[in-house]
C-alpha cells in the first residue's frame, strides 16, 4: 500500500475489529458492529474510518462519522452516540497523521466543524489547532475486591441501606434473553424519558444495538420485577476488560423499594464474577447534579472526559443529548406531549443528534 494513511470499510475489512480487539483503548464502539448498529438506526450520518497503514497492518485508526442537520449544522463527530471513546493511538505524531487527514476529509466534505470525544488519549493530542473541553465527567468501579468489600465504600443510607431495601421487597430480577423483554423495557424507557423530559433514542436505535451485539454476548438486559411486573431494567455493554451502565429505566411508583439500586447491585457482581476489571457507571453532565450524586455515592472514581474542537475558536459546548435535551423547551414539550407526538419528537431530534 502506498499512502500510509488511507480510509477502510471496517464492515468489509477484518483487519479493523482485529486492531480494536489489540489496541489498550480499544472499547465496544470503535467496532464494525457499532457502525453497522448506526447505519441501520439514522440515515444522517455515514462513517470514515482513516487508518495509518504500516506493512499492511493498521497502526492506528480514527473513525469519524460525518453527521448532517439543518438545525445544528454539519460536522464530524468520533463517535456518534459512544458514552466513551477515544482515537485509537499510540504517540501524538500517529494523532497528528490522522487529524491531517481528518481535515482533508472535512474539505472534500465541505465540513467544517469536527468534533472528537476522547476518555485516555488526551495526551498523544498536542495539537494547538484543536480546543479541549473537559465538560463531561466519567465514573467507574475498578473491581479489584470482592463485592463484599466494595460494599463498604458504598454511601451507607444512599446505596447500601437502599440495596438491602430491594432484596427484601420481593423484586425478582432476571436476565432478558427475548425479543419481547427488548419491548418490555423499551416501554419502560419511554416512560422513564417522558417523566425526566428527555426525548427518547428511536426504538430501531435500541434494536440494532441488541441484535448486534447480543449473539456476541456484549450486551446485556438485567429485568427487577416486582409481582411479576417489570419495574426497572439496566441494559450493560460487555467488552474485553469492562462493563458499562448505558440505560437504566424505573417505575416511578415503586421507587420506595429501590429496584435501580438492586439492578446495579447485581449487575456490579455479576461483573466481578465474570472476570471483568472495571465497572462503568457512563457519562454524566456536571450540572446534572441529581446523577453526579448518584453515582458518586457508589464509591466510584470520577475522570474527566474531554472533547477536542475544531476550529479552536469554535464557542460550543458539545452538541450531545445532554447539552441538547437540557434546554427548558426541548423538556417541556417532551414532558406535556401525547405519548405518540413524544415518540415522534425523539425520532425527529436523533436524527439531529450524534
Amino acid at each position: 500500500m502506498n499512502d500510509p494513511i488511507t480510509t477502510i470499510d471496517p464492515l468489509h475489512d477484518e483487519r479493523w475489529d482485529e486492531f480494536v480487539e489489540n489496541h489498550p483503548f480499544g472499547w465496544l464502539c470503535h467496532l464494525s458492529g457499532w457502525k453497522k448498529v448506526l447505519d441501520k438506526s439514522f440515515r444522517h450520518m455515514q462513517g470514515h474510518y482513516i487508518v495509518l497503514m504500516q506493512d499492511g497492518e493498521i497502526q492506528a485508526g480514527l473513525p469519524l462519522f460525518e453527521v448532517r442537520s439543518w438545525i445544528l449544522g454539519n460536522r464530524l463527530v468520533s463517535i456518534p452516540f459512544a458514552t466513551l471513546c477515544d482515537p485509537l493511538v499510540s504517540t501524538h505524531e500517529d494523532m497528528d497523521k490522522l487529524f491531517n487527514r481528518a481535515l482533508d476529509l472535512s474539505k472534500e466534505l465541505g465540513i467544517s466543524s469536527i468534533e472528537i470525544r476522547t476518555m485516555l488519549t488526551e495526551p498523544y493530542i498536542q495539537d494547538d489547532r484543536l480546543s479541549f473541553s473537559p465538560f463531561f465527567k466519567h465514573h467507574f468501579i475498578p473491581l479489584d475486591r470482592p463485592p463484599e468489600v466494595l460494599n463498604k465504600s458504598f454511601h451507607r443510607t444512599c446505596v447500601r441501606q437502599r440495596i438491602t431495601r430491594a432484596s427484601q421487597s420481593g423484586i425478582e430480577i432476571s436476565q432478558g434473553i427475548t425479543t419481547s423483554d427488548v419491548d418490555a423495557f423499551y416501554e419502560l424507557y419511554i416512560t422513564t424519558r417522558k417523566r425526566l423530559g428527555l426525548p427518547p433514542e428511536p426504538r430501531a436505535f435500541i434494536q440494532a444495538i441488541w441484535d448486534t451485539f447480543y449473539p456476541q454476548k456484549r450486551v446485556s438486559l438485567l429485568l427487577a420485577k416486582k409481582d411479576g411486573l417489570l419495574i426497572g431494567s439496566l441494559m450493560l455493554l460487555k467488552y474485553k476488560s469492562r462493563v458499562s451502565a448505558e440505560f437504566a429505566v424505573w417505575n416511578e411508583k415503586y421507587i420506595k423499594i429501590s429496584p435501580i439500586h438492586g439492578l446495579f447491585w447485581e449487575a456490579i457482581q455479576a461483573a466481578y464474577r465474570e472476570g471483568f476489571a472495571i465497572f462503568d457507571f457512563g457519562r454524566t453532565a456536571p450540572d446534572n447534579h441529581t446523577l453526579m450524586d448518584f453515582k458518586n455515592r457508589w464509591g466510584t472514581q470520577v475522570i474527566d472526559l474531554p472533547f477536542l474542537y475544531y476550529p479552536k475558536n469554535r464557542n460550543a459546548r458539545a452538541m450531545t443529548s445532554e447539552t441538547f435535551f437540557g434546554r427548558k423547551i426541548v423538556r417541556d414539550v417532551c414532558r406535556y406531549a401525547p405519548h405518540p407526538i413524544f415518540k415522534g419528537v425523539g425520532k425527529f431530534l436523533y436524527n439531529h443528534m450524534g
